[in-house]
């Protein structure tokens, strides 16, 4: 690496100690292909060394110094030429001389914080590596490794269910239950969807685990919709009283925990999205955000809270804090990133079905023996009444 050709040129490698018993992880680069990395915690040391090897024998480099940096940035697709860096430290390794031959540094870093994880989005990107330089006066010698940082979470015992009543007035109510709010990327969703009253032609039913990337704020803001798993969970027509069940494993996918307004630049939010589809391929939907989280593997397993014998399950006919129906829209779904997936006979909602269904009050029944049987005509009058 030298200025047009000319001079002493030098290359680098960095290499990090205990390579040997270091876990790898993948990462989308910017191509979109998957690159495996070394992967750290948050508080986790970084160490190793800089091997600098002169490409001429007997010549010698001369710079103005030779520096190791840590640094944690986001790149955001359309304003490549800014970095925000939420993280950077620096090591002098050597002053201003020059080399004569070839030549080791070692480095540490202690206790780096890695207060985010590593991402790779649609329109973001966050990243951290090591990057050495070697500073000249017309050329640097830069080189650089990248990292990958993983954040683990650990969620209290109460991890509430997400239990809601959605419908149209008068057309249809559905209860959809699922039995937890917060996920871990390995964990299973499961739940049940139950129809209340059915008055119009439902012709299938799906469930699709949707990705929603939001960048900048005001009015650079850019949101970024993506599929990440879609499942048909019913074909045919719903009776009243019929009860769908769901179960949903998320090890299969490709998944970063839910981030919230990452360094105030991005923030990544999981969706369950509810669609039903009517005989004149009408779509019904309803979306639902879950939280999703990182488990460790040697992380405190977390006692989980165990209902007691004889307890009754919350969806056998247990009385809703709020009554009333949130609102059910009628809309074509979210794109899907392949138009290839998307049935033909998929057609665009007319202006008079793609309208808001008002909320309404669900009426409550009343449990079993709040009110007594009216008696019948032909039942025995007791032996006081009888005249």
């Amino acid at each position: 690496m030298s200025f047009f050709g000319f001079g002493q040129g030098a290359e680098v490698e960095i290499v990090l100690d205990n390579v040997d018993n270091r876990r790898t992880a993948d990462v989308k680069g910017e191509d979109g292909k998957k690159e495996k990395h070394y992967l750290f915690y948050d508080g986790e040391s970084v160490a190793g060394k800089v091997n600098i090897a002169l490409k001429k024998a007997g010549g010698r480099l001369e710079h103005q110094g030779i520096k190791i940096e840590f640094i944690g940035q986001i790149e955001l697709y359309y304003d490549r030429g800014n970095h925000h860096e939420f993280t950077s430290l620096l090591k002098e390794l050597a002053p201003q001389g020059e080399l004569s031959h070839s030549i080791t540094f070692p480095f540490e870093f202690l206790n780096v914080e890695k207060p985010y994880e590593s991402y790779s989005g649609s329109n973001v990107r966050l990243r951290y590596f090591l990057r050495v330089t070697i500073v000249r006066w017309l050329s640097d010698v830069v080189k650089e490794l990248e990292l990958v940082v993983h954040t683990l979470s650990s969620y209290p015992e109460l991890n509430n269910s997400i239990k809601m009543e959605v419908g149209i007035e008068d057309c249809l109510h559905i209860e959809f239950e699922y039995n937890k709010s917060r996920y871990h990327l390995k964990d299973v969703i499961v739940g049940k969807i139950y129809f209340l009253l059915v008055r119009i032609k439902i012709k299938h039913m799906e469930i699709a685990i949707i990705k929603r990337e939001t960048t900048g704020s005001g009015p650079n803001t850019f949101t970024e919709n993506e599929t990440i798993a879609k499942y048909e969970i019913m074909d045919g027509a719903p009776v009243r009283g019929e009860s769908i069940p769901i179960r949903v494993f998320l090890a299969g996918y490709d998944l970063a925990p839910s981030m919230k307004d990452i360094n105030k630049k991005f923030s990544v939010r999981y969706y369950l999205n509810l669609v039903l589809m009517d005989e004149e391929d009408r779509r019904y939907f309803k979306q639902q955000e879950i939280t999703l989280w990182r488990k460790g593997e040697t992380s405190r397993r977390t006692l989980q809270q165990q209902p007691a014998s004889g307890t009754t399950s919350p969806m056998a006919g247990a009385p809703l804090a709020n009554p009333t129906l949130p609102t059910f829209r009628s809309a074509p779904p979210p794109v899907e990133p392949d138009a290839q997936d998307a049935p033909e006979h998929e057609q665009e909602i007319d202006d008079d079905d793609d309208r808001e269904f008002e909320a309404s009050p669900l009426p409550v029944p009343p449990p079993p023996d709040a009110t007594p049987e009216a008696p019948r005509d032909d039942a025995p009058t007791p032996p006081d009444e009888q005249p």
